[in-house]
């Protein structure tokens, strides 16, 4: 008689528990592969918060604790919140105070390593080769050296080894050695960087490319003395000491590129102080708040006006009215600022040829630039008078018509009525919307740069500084566009002076209109 297997119970999993635990272990999966890319930058403080985070998720989804029902909700929100807005603005601070840019971009060991990299030249005696370039299967890349003497070597980065010629073959696509082929022209051009970048260590130097057929011994003209901390040249025995991310000699000679540190305070006092920033900066700043409130007061003056002067009801076609106002609004932003633009051209746009004149609208910088200032004000009005229609067109129709007749029964004028009883009801709901739409205009970096990019510049400036500039433009200007590349640093400080003045106003008018005051 056989033996009966023994039939296993089959395992049952609920969908709801299956969906989390694949949810889970994708969170987990994300957070392993990050993690390495993490740990070889050195960002310990994004190490430690995915560790606690992906921890904490873990804990809480896979607990049956009733206590921690709550967090199953609170902890996707608040990790979204730290990761998109907490971290950026943290991260944004950290950075105002370092010199961060372009030529600072590197940790100190990696700009030594390519301080020495770049120093290497052959000097007139050097040793030279015909060199052919070789990858092998795995897209390692190695050379194939040939010296005066007729003598084979293959040079890879782990040194140079004589070839004897026996292990040479051509092949139809050229050179055949030790697993390696020989690189066709576009396949060199493919890897021209990495090519110009191989170095093969020898006894006096290392062998690196000229051409892409001709290489040379290169010798550092540079050497780095790490118990001192200096840069030396070897020739001339100059030395290059550690200043604010950089080696600079006595004499002021720098050696590029530098590297990040913290520099305190630096780039805050710098836009203050600054005489070639100071003043223009001064000008953006004032302009920066003559801007954004006249934006908004006549936004809101014309989106007011033609909300009222639809909102009787016997007007006929009002829906029709309302749609074609909302068009400005619709539009994308980007695109109506160029055409306005090309409407605004001296030579060839419209509103000259309509208007018969030849005016400037753009670019004229007489008296403080103010034919570009009010064209800017117009586009900027007409861009956002929509929203206000739309806004003030709901909070009108909002307020309960007794309010207004009964001022009317008490002999009130229908300005007056409208001055004591419609706008201060009308305040109280759009009071928010005007603060957030100064804000908004505090930082509409679009709308000026796209019609007039700060200009027309103004005369004298030491820096790239133009009449329209506000501060968000112009720091964008100072950082983006002068100096040696890109000053990261300073741009994020200007940036945090911006949201510090946002921020203040924000506070004082919501204090003023209290209109995040609870009612009781």
């Amino acid at each position: 008689m056989g033996r009966v297997g023994r039939a296993w119970p089959a395992l049952s999993v609920p969908p709801g528990l299956a969906v989390k635990l694949l949810l889970l272990a994708a969170v987990n999966g994300l957070a392993l592969l990050g993690l390495p890319r993490m740990v070889e930058q050195r960002q310990w403080g994004l190490v430690v918060g995915v560790v606690v985070a992906t921890g904490a998720v873990d804990v809480v989804y896979l607990s049956r604790v009733r206590s921690l029902l709550p967090l199953k909700y609170l902890i996707p929100g608040t990790i979204l919140l730290v990761l998109f807005q907490l971290y950026p603005v943290l991260y944004t601070f950290y950075t105002s105070f370092t010199n961060w840019s372009t030529a600072h971009n590197l940790s100190k060991e990696q700009a030594i390593e390519l301080i020495l990299a770049r120093s290497e030249a052959p000097r007139p005696d050097a040793q030279r080769f015909q060199a052919r370039p070789l990858v092998d299967p795995q897209g390692r890349l190695a050379l194939l050296l040939t010296d005066r003497q007729g003598r084979l070597f293959l040079g890879t980065p782990n040194g140079l080894e004589a070839l004897p010629p026996a292990e040479v073959r051509e092949g139809p696509a050229g050179v055949e050695v030790r697993g390696y082929h020989q690189l066709s022209l576009v396949e060199a051009a493919a890897h021209q960087e990495e090519l110009l970048g191989l170095r093969i260590p020898t006894a006096g130097g290392s062998i690196r490319l000229n051409t892409v057929t001709t290489a040379a011994v290169a010798t550092p003209t540079l050497r780095y003395d790490p118990r001192r901390d200096v840069m030396v040249n070897v020739e001339s025995g100059k030395v290059y000491r550690p200043v604010e991310g950089r080696f600079v000699a006595d004499d002021g000679e720098a050696l590029f590129p530098g590297w990040r540190v913290f520099v305190g305070f630096d780039n805050y006092v710098k836009a203050f102080t600054s005489p070639a920033i100071r003043g223009p900066f001064f000008r953006a700043f004032v302009w920066n708040y003559v801007f954004a409130a006249s934006t908004v007061f006549l936004q809101f003056v014309l989106g007011l006006a033609l909300a009222m002067a639809l909102d009787h009801r016997r007007l006929r076609w009002r829906r029709v009215y309302r749609s074609l106002l909302v068009i400005p609004y619709a539009l994308p932003s980007y695109l109506t600022s160029l055409i306005w633009a090309g409407l605004l051209n001296q030579q060839f746009g419209p509103v000259n040829r309509l208007l018969g004149t030849n005016l400037d609208w753009l670019g004229d910088p007489r008296w403080f630039g103010l034919l570009p200032k009010s064209a800017i004000l117009l586009v900027t009005m007409w861009l956002g008078f929509p929203y206000f229609f739309l806004v003030t067109t709901g909070a009108l129709q909002s307020i309960p018509a007794e309010y207004t007749e009964a001022a009317a029964v008490d002999g009130a004028s229908g300005w007056y009525a409208f001055r004591t009883v419609k706008l201060p009801l009308l305040l109280t709901a759009v009071a928010p919307l005007l603060i957030a739409s100064f804000a908004f205009n505090f930082n509409n970096f679009n709308t000026i740069y796209l019609l007039t990019r700060g200009g027309p510049p103004i005369a004298g400036a030491q820096t790239p500084a133009g009449h329209t500039d506000i501060l968000i433009t112009y720091t964008y200007r100072l950082a983006f566009e002068v100096g040696q590349g890109s000053q990261f640093g300073f741009a994020t400080s200007i940036s945090v002076l911006i949201f510090v003045m946002v921020m203040a106003i924000s506070m004082l008018s919501y204090r003023k209109t209290k209109a995040l005051e609870q009612v009781r």
